[in-house]
């Protein structure tokens, strides 16, 4: 069925990131570009092939270089041609099971599966999401280090975007894999008015704080569950330090140190990642790309 705007223009094609429009007989416009119409038909039959979108995804995120607790790029092989990709923070089973009922050809997420350490025996509840992954043919996607410590869309980046912090960057540029970045607020704030601004954008209830007397405006953070770098951080002289986890000796660091300590949780600081990637795989290659947050209080 067609579909016609006000100005006449008609829909011959639309998903969640590409809109097609013709005005003339010979031409179409696609996501803001006039094209020809045997090529704008052309170009809607044209996913990416598997390893293309690999090789792309491998070298914007520099995983090569960086050491990691497990396998980063293409974890579980599906279809060799890829159009729709369902993204998300966990691979794990409800995100399979949605991305079954999207026809994905592909999932895109920072937590997947063989973790250094884990049992090898492909049993319970490893088995049921491969056997999900393998009986539909879907591609996942999973990339851990590389999407937090990328410098513009990796989950410190988003998360400093998300709370309109200014962004300075790793702690140890020589590092490819650090995962600890600093920067500062606009002003000045209490305690309480950063633990409210967390909050807010975040939309949900912080894990955890530890106040301190000074203000905030110099805050260093790690997405997930980087409480280990507490002691680091307040080396740095910072204010205050985020992370989505809390252990038991992060709360008496803050406290003997003076530095304020904000677990928001180790999900909700790590979704932004995974949507930014996937809404740039959409930009890049037309893509359908959609991301879907399987919600966790952790």
């Amino acid at each position: 069925m067609f579909l016609y705007s006000r100005f006449g223009l008609k829909v011959l094609y639309k998903n969640a990131s590409l809109f097609v429009y013709t005005v003339f007989s010979d031409y179409c416009l696609i996501s803001g570009k006039l094209k020809p119409f045997n090529e704008a038909i052309w170009f809607l039959d044209m996913p990416i092939n598997r390893n293309e979108l690999q090789n792309y995804l491998n070298k914007l995120l520099n995983s090569e270089q960086i050491k990691d607790y497990c396998p980063n790029g293409l974890q579980v092989e599906g279809k060799s041609e890829i159009q729709k990709v369902v993204s998300g923070v966990t691979a794990c089973q409800a995100l399979v099971d949605r991305a079954v009922d999207e026809n994905a050809d592909g999932i895109l997420v920072h937590h997947g599966y063989f973790w250094k350490g884990e049992p090898a025996e492909v049993v319970g509840m490893k088995k049921r999401r491969l056997q999900q992954l393998l009986k539909h043919d879907i591609n996942l996607f999973a990339y851990h280090l590389p999407l937090d410590v990328h410098p513009e869309l990796g989950n410190n980046a988003q998360l400093a975007k998300l709370m309109n912090w200014q962004f300075d960057g790793p702690v140890d540029p020589s590092d490819p894999a650090c995962p600890l970045v600093t920067g500062q607020l606009a002003k000045s704030i209490s305690c309480d008015e950063f633990a409210n601004e967390l909050e807010q954008r975040l939309e949900r209830s912080l894990v955890c704080r530890v106040d301190s007397l000074n203000k905030i405006k110099k805050v260093a953070w790690c997405t997930g569950g980087g409480q280990g770098f507490i002691d680091r951080a307040a080396q740095l002289g910072v204010d205050a330090f985020i992370t989505g986890e809390v252990s038991e000796p992060t709360i008496h660091s803050a406290r003997e140190q003076g530095i304020a300590f904000f677990a928001a949780g180790h999900h909700a600081t790590e979704r932004y990642g995974a949507k930014a990637l996937g809404e740039h795989l959409a930009s890049q290659f037309e893509l359908d790309v959609k991301f879907i947050d399987i919600d966790s209080p952790a």
